[in-house]
């Protein structure tokens, strides 16, 4: 004899758990315009809130594949998943696809559970700064730059300047600073399960199956599996996406301001996609 519960949607049946899924994908910056979405607070709290706001969820899993990027909005969605994991009392397990490194692994340690596939990337707990010197290239075609500040530090790290030590060592100071506040979330995050190794905060990486091993990482395995062995065989997905507008998608409206700042939005989302190219690329990805 056919159940009811078989004509009922699994999340109005009681014999069925069903599990919010947030799935964040790609390098972690603030702002984005429609040619590109980044990873940042913005982006990603509307889909946070809806994922935590289901009553009957014991639990959320996000997915995460992001090589890192922007300390500030990683630590950002760090805590907002924490706070409403305390806020809605669920419990976060963190599924780790093909890296979680920077960034990207500071928001993973906002998860109870960091379960990775045993090939992907973890770690990288460290910060970069990056540019270019284009002293000899203006000295080569004869430009002469001028810049007046207000200010002695305002022209700070200029690129069409030499090196200066003093700001070399500014530079550096700040860097320390951000990279305590790194290590001190990843400690808070993973607490005791941490390993004791010295390469642990040097910005190091290593594979999923490593990172076990270091106490990065709690499991191996993927997300079917792993909901399955906590909720039973049937534990269903549910994939929370960005909210869509009238006809299924989103249309941007046309108008001559609208067009000015596509305009703008093509050179914006091309210098976007060369720094998450090369986000990416630390990776082998």
């Amino acid at each position: 004899m056919v159940s009811l519960n078989s004509f009922f949607p699994a999340r109005f049946r009681k014999d069925v758990t069903v599990i919010p899924v947030v799935r964040l994908h790609g390098a972690i910056m603030a702002g984005g315009n429609q040619f590109r979405q980044n990873l940042n607070i913005a982006t990603v709290a509307p889909l946070l809130a809806r994922a935590f706001a289901d009553k009957r969820a014991p639990a959320v899993a996000i997915m995460i594949n992001s090589p890192g990027g922007s300390p500030v909005q990683s630590r950002l969605i760090y805590k907002r998943i924490r706070d409403l994991a305390a806020e809605k009392n669920k419990k976060v397990l963190m599924f780790v696809e093909d890296v979680a490194a920077s960034g990207g692994y500071m928001i993973a340690c906002a998860g109870d559970e960091i379960i990775a596939d045993p090939s992907s990337i973890v770690g990288s707990i460290g910060v970069i700064s990056a540019s270019f010197g284009f002293t000899g290239l203006i000295d080569k075609i004869g430009v002469e730059r001028r810049v007046y500040t207000a200010g002695e530090n305002k022209s700070l790290l200029d690129p069409f300047k030499p090196e200066n030590p003093e700001d070399i060592a500014y530079l550096k100071e700040l860097q320390l600073e951000i990279h305590k506040v790194f290590i001190d979330l990843v400690k808070e995050g993973r607490g005791a399960r941490l390993g004791d190794d010295p390469d642990m905060f040097t910005g190091k990486f290593w594979t999923g199956m490593r990172g076990k091993d270091l106490g990065l990482v709690d499991e191996l395995g993927d997300i079917r599996a792993a909901l399955r062995a906590r909720f039973g065989d049937k534990v269903r997905m549910r994939l929370v996406s960005a909210q869509r507008g009238l006809f299924g998608r989103r249309v941007p409206g046309v108008s001559a301001g609208m067009a000015a700042g596509a305009i703008a939005g093509i050179g914006e989302a091309g210098l976007n996609t060369l720094e998450e190219r090369a986000l990416w690329s630390r990776y082998g990805l």
